[in-house]
């Protein structure tokens, strides 16, 4: 055999044999294939991977001629020659290991499709038979997984989805095992780094110490309280019902019931149970993701829980956490491989449809873990075909645990008019309508229905009447007019305001203050505070909007159980909500307010079941086609179709809050880099890309990159520290700026 065959060199000129850089990938690779009952497949793909590296030309490359050398294409040939048609699953993993998963035979925004590049490459694949060790070239071939088997029942479009989701997870093992593999050679301290998390079993016995900690700082008064026996009671049940095999769970309990502890605590005892690997919590918005976070840092440790999402303050969390634990962090979140990860519901759902290989190398890592999804009533409908595919998938034939927990429990369950839905989901509480009933904290006050829409003036005159309020609108302009009309009616007391105009980490400062802002306390806010942020108001306004928008704006009221009743009052604002699915959520709570004759009591699980089923029913529910695409294995039309937020309708703008402007100054000095964008996130604005050239034109913004924009020094009062960024432009720059 030719030991002179490399796969790469060092910085010093030591080199990697390529022989033992395909066995270390393939060992890898197995062991994660493991996890999905596809250990032979995942080691097939890293002997295979970079048969290609065998070429004369790659080996005078690696050596430091500046020639182009090809060299993943050899490998998905071999798959296909030696495995026919049962080889294209290897052949699009090993095609794709460094340029992302391709089509099958549709060419897509110049990407190669791989029919085509196995036709490209089956001259140098023929060249090299002589080359590549024989003992790679002729190993046994395996049957393909039990999940992949056709099963009469379903249709051939099912079972081509089967296929399509596995290939995914197949490519992310050979993706994560060839990057593990060439880090352990270049980096060894690197790969040093990533090791140190606790096992479950002991992160389990830690939060039910921290939780029987914190029941013991409550007084006797408190302990008997009829909300904190309720709280106990979901514990209890969470407890007992973590030892029922895996499959699909629901967690259906109200806001401020304790579900975030209780579902942790469900989530480590049944992984425990059922030797599963870990725990991924999936929240939808980033308004409330550091909240929860935080709860499970203080009661895990801050080094086992990881937080990965977009808008992550990364300075925030090294000064936080420190650098040992950041760096650890970091290196998990390249792979999720941590025992406790949070999430977004973008981050976790545009993984799995993704075709990049850095955002796919994780999704090994999902398999055998318990999968919490956090006020799941806002999957978005129009790709609800596509994430119920992938959740029925999960359970079915890769090991996971699903919860699904909320207090408006949408009507996801199969049946004629939803057969794609989830099947056997049990219930983690024995009777959820009577909890919800004995939880009940707030009273409801509904619009006539032939009562006009009310102004703002009306509403603000409403809202000035009480001690603290919080009132939630369907728009940001909405936002900010009633804020506006409402301090001009208080001048002399402190008004909040909450909006996606603000950049996060102002809008968590806001958070932070409305918590600890004791009495008078007023705030106005979007939609954005209804799931799951940590505040509590005796009276909150909701413009008339979807049953469940309602009701979780309901859950920012009464929060604690201090009052007898929270009084929430729904009004018809001057604005309709925006077209689509927030129009026609409201629409079908008005059809069911009609026809309870004016008064709905929605803390009953039956009355959302009847509202998602009519919402579902008048929604399309593949709106982008996503499923038809991937089962045409069509991966680069699925990654560009599947996007939770659009991409192409928005561009970033940097705002001048907190320490934006010192990290804007060290990236003029130093140029952009991935940490300084990084940095940037928690201070970012989208505006629309139609509203961009009238800002360029009046100097107001200059260019980072084509996606992001720095608001310039004499236009910084564009954003205001109340409401955030003014896009209609009415202010002008800063006269004050224009004094040298």
């Amino acid at each position: 055999m030719n030991d002179g065959y490399y796969a790469r060199f060092d910085d010093s000129g030591r080199g990697q044999l390529l022989e033992a850089h395909l066995n270390g990938v393939a060992a890898l690779a197995s062991k994660f294939a493991a996890q999905f009952n596809a250990a032979e497949w995942g080691q097939l793909a890293g002997l295979w991977h970079d048969l290609g590296k065998y070429r004369p030309e790659f080996q005078r490359r690696v050596r430091g001629e500046d020639i182009r050398a090809e060299h993943s294409g050899a490998g998905a040939v071999h798959a296909k020659e030696r495995m026919q048609n049962k080889g294209i699953p290897l052949a699009f993993a090993i095609a794709g290991h460094h340029a992302g998963l391709s089509n099958l035979s549709k060419e897509a925004q110049g990407k190669t499709p791989l029919m085509k590049r196995l036709e490209n490459n089956n001259l140098v694949y023929k060249a090299l038979l002589n080359t590549i060790p024989a003992q790679f070239l002729n190993m046994p071939l395996p049957e393909l997984p039990e999940c992949l088997n056709r099963l009469p029942e379903e249709s051939p479009e099912q079972n081509r989805r089967h296929m399509e989701f596995w290939i995914r997870f197949l490519f992310s093992t050979l993706v994560d095992a060839d990057w593990l593999d060439t880090e352990q050679f270049m980096n060894p301290a690197r790969t040093a780094a990533r090791s140190g998390y606790e096992e479950l079993p002991s992160l389990c016995k830690r939060l039910e110490q921290h939780i029987d900690s914190l029941a013991a700082t409550h007084s006797a008064q408190q302990q008997v309280s009829r909300l904190n026996r309720i709280r106990a009671e979901i514990l209890s049940s969470c407890r007992t019902s973590a030892e029922q095999t895996p499959g699909l769970f629901s967690l259906t309990a109200p806001t401020g019931s304790g579900k975030t502890l209780s579902a942790m605590n469900f989530a480590l005892r049944h992984a425990t149970q059922h030797g599963l690997r870990r725990v991924i919590v999936v929240i939808p918005y980033t308004s409330i993701i550091e909240q929860n976070a935080q709860v499970y840092r203080e009661a895990l440790g801050s080094e086992n829980v990881l937080e990965h999402h977009s808008n992550l303050d990364i300075e925030r969390r090294n000064e936080t956490l420190g650098d040992e634990i950041s760096q650890k962090h970091d290196l998990a979140s390249e792979n999720w491989d941590a025992p406790v990860i949070v999430t977004t519901s973008v981050q976790f759902f545009e993984s799995l449809h993704t075709n990049a290989r850095g955002q796919c190398r994780k999704l090994h890592n999902i398999a055998k873990s318990v999968i919490i999804f956090d006020e799941c009533q806002t999957f978005p409908p129009g790709f609800l075909l596509a994430i119920l595919d992938a959740l029925n998938e999960l359970q079915k034939n890769y090991g996971c645990s699903i919860v699904l927990s909320t207090a408006t429990q949408p009507a996801l369950e199969a049946r004629q008019s939803l057969p794609q839905g989830l099947k056997a989901v049990r219930e983690i509480i024995s009777q959820p309508a009577l909890l919800m009933a004995q939880l009940s904290r707030v009273t409801y006050h509904w619009p006539k229905l032939d009562d006009p829409p009310s102004a703002w003036d009306d509403i603000a005159a409403q809202m000035a009447e009480e001690s603290q309020v919080l009132a939630v609108v369907h728009r940001r302009k909405d936002a900010r007019e009633l804020a506006v009309t409402l301090q001009a009616m208080l001048p002399d007391e402190s008004v909040y305001h909450l909006s996606a105009l603000m950049c996060p980490r102002h809008r968590l400062d806001v958070i932070d203050h409305v918590r600890n802002a004791g009495h008078p306390c007023k705030l106005v806010s979007t939609q954005l505070i209804e799931a799951g942020v940590d505040l509590d108001f005796p009276v909150v306004l909701r413009a008339m909007a979807g049953l469940d928008s309602i009701v979780q704006a309901a859950g920012r009221c009464n929060r604690e159980g201090r009052l007898a009743s929270g009084k929430v009052i729904v009004f018809k604002g001057p604005t309709e909500p925006p077209p689509g699915s927030l129009k026609r959520g409201t629409d079908i709570t008005a059809t069911l307010l009609t026809a309870a004759n004016g008064t709905l009591e929605p803390n009953t699980p039956a009355v959302f079941e009847q509202y998602f089923k009519v919402f579902y029913n008048a929604t399309n529910l593949d709106d982008k086609q996503v499923m038809r695409e991937r089962q045409e294995f069509n991966f680069v039309e699925v990654a560009n179709t599947f996007k939770l937020i659009e991409d192409g309708h928005t561009v970033a703008v940097v705002t001048p809050y907190g320490k934006a402007p010192g990290i804007c100054q060290e990236i003029q000095q130093k140029g952009i880099s991935r940490e300084l964008r990084r940095k940037l996130q928690p201070y970012l604005v989208q505006i629309n890309k139609r509203d961009l050239d009238a800002w360029v034109q009046d100097g107001a913004l200059s260019a980072l990159d084509e996606n992001l924009w720095i608001l310039g020094d004499l236009y910084a009062s564009r954003y205001d520290i109340r409401y955030g960024l003014d896009i209609h432009r009415e202010q002008g720059p800063n006269p004050e700026a224009l004094v040298i």
